[in-house]
């Protein structure tokens, strides 16, 4: 059975429509990943109204493809111009473009281009490995787990947005508004609609999606007149040779690095809302505190690009385990992709996999197979790369924004739609004035509407609202996710008092000894074993801690 399906899968992949296909994404996801202000998530969500017409796998092969070139293409510009083209390269210009302006941008490239491939390929792995067996995990999940597990994803994206917080959850708190806005799913009650027939629809999930990332960005991009008549790069800018054979000795040199960043971006990638642009600075922090020379990172070290290339491809491959077995998506990227699945009529969830095992094997292959197109096509689109870099930045923010407007449209011909993507762009600008990160509100409106379905269910299974809130803290895999939720919103105090206050020193035993407790209420002996494991580890560092006097910095 396992084998007809790959098989299956592997045919509609390798078909001549749907390789071609996914050359056309990952040289668009390239291009406009290398553009500065231009995200992965914009791309992604411009190729999303083109798939209509397409079958599932000939669709989500090619936002595969988008969404691999993308992230690869921001390299390009992180290096070329110090400029990273998205926010999961952010890292990679620390010592890329260094590397660059001392006369190696060819190795930089190389090094860079190769890690991808390489981490890539580590993440399509994973996501083989894991996604069937989380799914069966998920099968456990009801109605009261899921909204666990939304509440904790809106912590994690919250708590991970930016040194503020506050911040964080207000923009998930409005991501969350505007998603009751419109008819209740259950109910049939309408909300907040103030007798707008438009209004009881409920706002379109790619209008917004839209306009909140490209939207506003172009409008902040536009707001300074003197830099938008200037373009990314001078014209006398020549295109850059990539150095393959050197890149991948030097990559392979750093396999410890390469194989921890990878698997760090994979872990990133499952907790829900994180993404690439958390992935690679973490990548990059612990590449250099575990790093014998810490002094050269910033310098233009090669360890420096491996470390945060790897770990953004490999996000992806944990964002797409989530997104598949559990129908959470973990970044916003893969919100699409749900999307994309939904307008083909599929819905992700735990018995996804099995439900759809061609379309789910398809995605594997997809994402596996489009590094590869990465790798024949970077050389190319390095060379266009140069020429856009050419154009004034008003022309860029035109084009984007004429793509914008005619993708959101064609997507129901509504005229109302448009006016969400005004609405939400205006928004967002706003939002990014103030310093509001936007990723929490765009999950705030995807995961508003799972977490809505799924609370009223709860309450509408049990006799009484006591025993439903009861369930939620007798429920074991319920009662798991709030404990993470409630660790996930102390975190940032805990990162910013790290080693300083002696309460911290006690976060990570207690951590531990709160997640056992619900290890130990499953069945089964394996999952029991590990509760054990967890409370002893977590008694020990107590121990040792108390022992010590609860140490810190100071007292060090």
């Amino acid at each position: 059975m396992l084998i007809d399906n790959i098989a299956g899968a592997a045919e509609a992949v390798f078909h001549l429509k749907t390789v071609g296909l996914m050359f056309l994404g990952v040289t668009a996801g390239l291009i406009a990943g290398a553009i500065p202000g231009f995200t992965i998530a914009m791309a992604v969500a411009l190729t999303l109204p083109f798939t209509f017409a397409m079958q599932a796998v000939e669709g989500l092969s090619t936002m595969i493809g988008v969404l691999v070139g993308g992230l690869s293409g921001g390299l390009m510009a992180g290096m070329l111009t110090g400029i990273p083209g998205t926010p999961s390269s952010i890292a990679t210009t620390f010592d890329g473009f260094p590397m660059a302006r001392r006369g190696q941008p060819g190795l930089a490239l190389g090094i860079g281009v190769w890690s991808s491939f390489f981490g890539g390929l580590i993440g399509a792995v994973v996501l083989m490995t894991l996604a069937p067996q989380l799914a069966r995990v998920g099968l456990e999940l009801g109605p009261w787990d899921f909204f666990a597990l939304v509440i904790f994803a809106l912590t994690v994206t919250a708590s991970l947005a930016g040194p503020d917080m506050v911040k964080g959850l207000i923009a998930g708190a409005l991501g969350l508004l505007a998603a009751t806005i419109g008819e209740d799913e259950v109910n049939g009650v309408a909300r907040f609609t103030f007798g707008s027939d438009e209004l009881k629809q409920g706002f379109a999930f790619l209008p917004v999606l839209v306009g909140l990332f490209a939207f506003s960005q172009l409008l902040s991009d536009v707001q300074d007149t003197e830099a938008a008549r200037q373009p990314l790069m001078p014209k006398g800018a020549k295109a850059v040779k990539i150095e393959h054979r050197q890149a991948i000795a030097e990559v392979l040199k750093r396999w410890a690095v390469l194989v921890r960043s990878s698997l760090i971006g994979v872990f990133t990638g499952i907790l829900p809302g994180t993404g690439g642009s958390v992935a690679n600075i973490l990548a990059y922090d612990q590449a250099k505190k575990t790093s014998k020379y810490p002094e050269k990172f910033g310098t233009g070290i090669a360890d420096g690009i491996v470390a945060p290339e790897s770990s953004n491809n490999a996000t992806e491959g944990g964002a797409l385990i989530t997104m598949m077995a559990l129908g959470i998506p973990g970044d916003v990227t893969t919100a699409i992709m749900l999307g994309a699945l939904l307008i083909h009529d599929v819905i992700p969830s735990p018995s996804f996999i099995g439900d759809e095992p061609v379309l789910a094997y398809s995605i594997f292959i997809a994402f596996f197979f489009a590094h590869f197109i990465m790798i024949l096509m970077q050389a190319f689109c390095l060379r266009a790369f140069v020429m856009v870099t050419r154009v004034p930045r008003y022309v860029l923010a035109a084009v984007i924004l004429a793509y914008c407007a005619i993708g959101v449209f064609a997507l129901s011909n509504v005229d109302f739609d448009l006016w969400t993507l005004f609405l939400f762009g205006v928004a967002g600008l706003v939002l990014r004035s103030f310093g509001f990160p936007l990723a929490p509100m765009i999950l705030g409106v995807v995961l508003g509407n799972i977490a809505e379905l799924n609370l009223s269910r709860a309450l509408t299974i049990t006799d009484t609202w006591e025993t439903a809130l009861a369930a939620f803290l007798t429920r074991p895999w319920s009662l798991f996710f709030f404990i993470l939720a409630v660790f996930s919103a102390v975190f940032p105090w805990f990162q910013a008092a790290r080693a300083k206050k002696r309460w911290t020193r006690a976060y990570v035993p207690l951590l531990t000894l709160s997640v056992s407790v619900p290890l130990f209420m499953m069945g089964g002996w394996v999952r029991p074993a590990i509760g054990t494991g967890l409370l002893a580890l977590g008694a020990v560092l107590l121990w040792r801690r108390a022992r010590h006097g609860w140490p810190t910095q100071d007292t060090d």
